[in-house]
């Protein structure tokens, strides 16, 4: 009798996990347009010699929208990036840099410097029409491995409320997929083979996946990057203001302290230096030394005014001119660049 339950219970189980056709059949389909990137940039280092910036390695993914070489990626994979890496499952690799990206909402998009050849790209879908509950898959590089696929379900659907992110509105969708480090910016595909969200971040205690997992979903991405796009500053950073602004002598009541600034962006041809001394205030790491913006577009840094700013900036191209004051050492600086340039 008990060997007939086991024989019974192992045939539940194997028709449980028994491959779905059509999942199988979609993979194949989308996988050849999932990239997975590699980004070298730098990070504070402490040794018996003192703070210092080392170079450093990062891993994510991405996938190719259209025909132009453009790849949707995570804005926190590239915004800090010094240079991406963009590899295909099928060997091709191409440098690709970053043309648009809004932190805020956590996506960035990426212009290969070449054309990949015999791949077709994949399609965003209308995430409005997606519900909770239906099937979704994720193809990405948890770990760095590569191409992995996982398989799970819309758990919810949540809208960020934020005054400061002015035009954009980003939703996110919650899921059971799993997914881990390096998926992030990886795309998650509806059961028709269409992009419905790009892999954002997970709630976690253990540092893994426990069952919650946040992917903003595609038309907050076709908003963020090509209905009102902003350029790469390849800037990190952290607004300070109240008691804050006062311990670090700000003549303003709110700024944006540096944190890090990537080659060949914007905030690098500005002249901008990152922090350098790590500190921990109020249970927060902190990097200081930075400079310290206090004005963009000749409007202050100011809560009240990010919406104003956010506006502007996503109205530059590559002939404007982006001005900003900052405080180094205690003076006041002004500098000025095209964007293009």
């Amino acid at each position: 009798m008990r060997r007939a339950i086991v024989l019974v219970l192992m045939g539940v189980f194997a028709s449980y996990v028994q491959a779905d056709p059509k999942v199988v059949k979609l993979f194949k389909q989308v996988d050849p347009a999932v990239v997975v990137l590699q980004t070298q940039g730098r990070e504070v280092a402490i040794s018996e010699e003192g703070a210092r910036r080392v170079s450093a390695r990062g891993l994510g993914s991405g996938v190719l929208i259209d025909n132009q070489g453009h790849v949707v990626t995570a804005a926190h994979v590239v915004q800090t990036a010094d240079r991406v890496k963009a590899e295909f499952g099928d060997g091709q690799s191409f440098v690709a840099r970053v043309i648009a990206s809004d932190p805020r909402v956590d996506l960035a998009l990426l212009q290969l410097e070449e054309i990949p050849v015999g791949i077709s790209p994949v399609k965003l879908a209308d995430s409005d029409k997606v519900e909770v509950g239906e099937q979704v898959f994720v193809i990405g590089a948890p770990f760095g491995l590569s191409h992995s696929l996982t398989v799970g379900h819309i758990s919810g659907r949540h809208t960020m409320e934020d005054d400061s992110l002015g035009t954009v509105r980003p939703e996110v969708f919650q899921t059971d997929t799993a997914v881990n480090q390096g998926n992030s910016g990886g795309p998650m595909f509806n059961m028709k083979g269409e992009v419905v969200g790009i892999v954002s971040y997970i709630l976690t205690q253990s540092g893994g996946f426990e069952g919650i997992g946040f992917v903003v979903t595609s038309n907050t991405a076709q908003q963020a990057l090509f209905v009102n796009p902003l350029f790469w500053s390849g800037l990190e950073g952290v607004a300070i203001q109240g008691k804050l602004a006062k311990a670090l002598n700000l003549p303003a009541k709110t700024g944006y302290l540096v944190q890090k600034v990537a080659d060949g962006s914007v905030g690098k041809k500005l002249g901008l230096e990152p922090g350098t001394v790590p500190v921990t205030i109020a249970g927060r790491s902190l990097l200081l030394g930075g400079d310290i913006i206090t004005s963009v577009g000749g409007l202050p840094f100011t809560e009240e005014n990010l919406p104003e700013i956010r506006q502007r900036m996503s109205g530059l191209g590559d002939n404007d001119q982006v001005r900003i004051e900052f405080i180094r050492a205690g003076r006041l600086v002004v500098r000025e660049t095209r964007i293009g340039e």
